[in-house]
């Protein structure tokens, strides 16, 4: 790699919020597929392991005792409780990717979001995503087809929470039609990497193309 191209630039934190059944999880695979220099957060958490996951892939799966010593020893970059389980982003590994260059995804509530920010003020580019209707949104819970009635109400209790901190965040989506939305999301995407802040490179570059 030559030129501008091969200038190194500090990797970004895209958070993907939403509320339960907005899409969320959909979204973020999809994105994976197509921005190969893009990387999943991997969560630690106190849930059990679903059929399936796997340890280190999809979450470092921690007992309470050892997520809270993980707290008290400032391992996580920002922690918090959701749906009555905790989860938390190991602060080594995405300083590291940052460093390197490497862009993160993350998968997290508004609390994490609002950590994170202000772990990372720069670094941080959020996002969140609203459903067409709350009629929408219970649909999708309902299609599932896996929670009583009573996880269905408390998703949609914790949804309405999760939708008034829409406001904390850069970019706001409505996830209506799947294909668009991706596509609203790899346009913020590239932008964010574009930021002059994100290339500290370029004065000097600019520099020597003006002889300077």
């Amino acid at each position: 790699m030559s030129g501008a191209q091969g200038m190194a630039r500090r990797g970004l934190c895209l958070v993907l919020a939403a509320p339960p059944g907005a899409g969320k999880t959909s979204l973020s695979r999809a994105l994976l597929g197509v921005e190969p220099e893009l990387s999943l957060s991997v969560s630690a958490t106190t849930r059990p392991p679903r059929p399936g996951e796997q340890e280190g892939v999809h979450y470092f799966f921690r007992s309470p005792a050892e997520f809270e010593a993980m707290v008290a020893a400032g391992a996580f970059l920002e922690h918090a409780r959701f749906l009555g389980r905790a989860y938390g982003t190991p602060r080594a590994p995405v300083e590291a990717a940052l460093a390197a260059g490497r862009d993160v995804l993350f998968d997290i509530e508004w609390q994490g979001h609002r950590q994170l920010k202000a772990s990372l003020p720069e670094d941080v580019v959020g996002v969140f995503l609203l459903p067409p209707s709350m009629a929408e949104l219970e649909r999708r819970l309902r299609a599932r087809g896996q929670d009583s009635e009573a996880e269905i109400a408390r998703r949609l209790a914790a949804a309405r929470e999760e939708i008034a901190h829409w406001d904390e965040f850069d970019h706001v989506l409505v996830n209506e039609d799947f294909d668009a939305t991706l596509a609203a999301l790899r346009a913020i995407l590239h932008a964010a990497r574009t930021r002059r802040a994100r290339q500290p490179w370029l004065a000097g570059y600019v520099a020597g193309l003006l002889g300077r």
